[in-house]
C-alpha cells in the first residue's frame, strides 16, 4: 500500500511539527501549511489524502479555506481546533469538515480517527477512486491509456497538453491559477511562465474545441486562471 499523504494546516509551528511527528511514527507523509491560503496551494500541487485544519489563522482561515476546497473536493477534513463553544463546532462541520477535534488532544485518538476518516472514504469512493476515465460533455479522458476523443473523435495531444487537460478535468469546476497550472505540469517554480501555459492552452483548444474563440470546455476566468465546468 502506497503512503498516504496528511496536510496539516496550523499557524502554530509547534502543532505543526507535533502533529508531523505523531503522523509519520504512524506511517503517514505530512505535507505543512501555516494558512489556508498556503494549504490549497499545496492541494492543487500533491494528491491528499485528508487535511487537518485550524480555524485561526492569518491570511485565510479554516472555516473559509474549509469551504473553499469543498467547492471542488471532498477528501476528508478535520478540523483540530482549540475553540471549544458547540457553535464553533456547528460551524466548522456545516462548512464540510467531516469531524471535529478540540485542543489538547491526545495523539492516539487523533490518530484513530484520521484512519477511520481514511477507511470511510475509502469505502465510500471505491468506485470511484478506480474509474478510469473522465467524461464531460462528450470529451473522454481515458486516464489509463492516456488518450482523449471528442464526440468520438480521436485527438492527438502533445504530453504537456495532455497534463493540463487532465489537471483541470480532475479539478472539474475549479478555477487553476495559471502559476498553479505550470507549477503543477511543469514541476518548476513559476517565474514569468504565463506566456508558456497561454501558448498550450491555445494549441488545447484548437484540439477539443469546436470553436476555439467560443470555448465549450476550456475557459478562461480573467485575472484568475482556467477552469472547465
Amino acid at each position: 500500500m502506497s503512503t498516504q499523504n496528511i496536510l496539516v494546516v496550523d499557524d502554530n509551528p509547534d502543532i505543526r511539527n507535533i502533529l508531523n511527528i505523531y503522523l509519520s511514527e504512524a506511517g503517514f507523509r505530512v505535507y505543512k501549511a501555516q494558512n489556508g491560503k498556503e494549504a490549497l496551494k499545496i492541494l492543487s500541487l500533491n494528491e491528499i489524502s485528508l487535511i487537518i485544519m485550524d480555524i485561526m489563522m492569518p491570511e485565510l482561515d479554516g472555516i473559509k479555506a474549509t469551504v473553499q476546497i469543498r467547492e471542488g473536493n471532498n477528501i476528508p477534513i478535520i478540523i483540530l481546533s482549540a475553540k471549544t463553544q458547540e457553535r464553533d463546532k456547528i460551524e466548522g462541520l456545516d462548512a464540510g469538515a467531516d469531524d471535529y477535534m478540540i485542543k489538547p488532544f491526545g495523539p492516539q485518538e487523533l490518530i484513530a480517527r484520521v484512519k477511520a476518516q481514511l477507511r470511510r472514504f475509502t469505502k465510500l469512493n471505491n468506485e470511484i477512486s478506480h474509474l478510469s476515465e473522465i467524461s464531460i460533455r462528450g470529451l473522454e479522458i481515458n486516464l489509463e491509456a492516456k488518450s482523449v476523443t471528442v464526440n468520438g473523435n480521436i485527438v492527438k495531444l502533445t504530453p504537456t497538453e495532455y497534463k493540463i487537460l487532465h489537471l483541470l478535468a480532475k479539478n472539474r469546476g475549479k478555477v487553476l491559477s495559471v502559476e498553479t497550472i505550470y507549477e503543477s505540469v511543469w514541476q518548476q517554480t513559476f517565474m514569468n511562465s504565463e506566456s508558456t501555459v497561454m501558448f498550450h492552452i491555445s494549441k488545447l483548444r484548437e484540439k477539443i474545441e469546436v470553436n476555439p474563440k467560443n470555448p465549450m470546455y476550456l475557459r478562461v476566468v480573467w485575472g484568475q486562471g482556467y477552469i472547465i465546468d
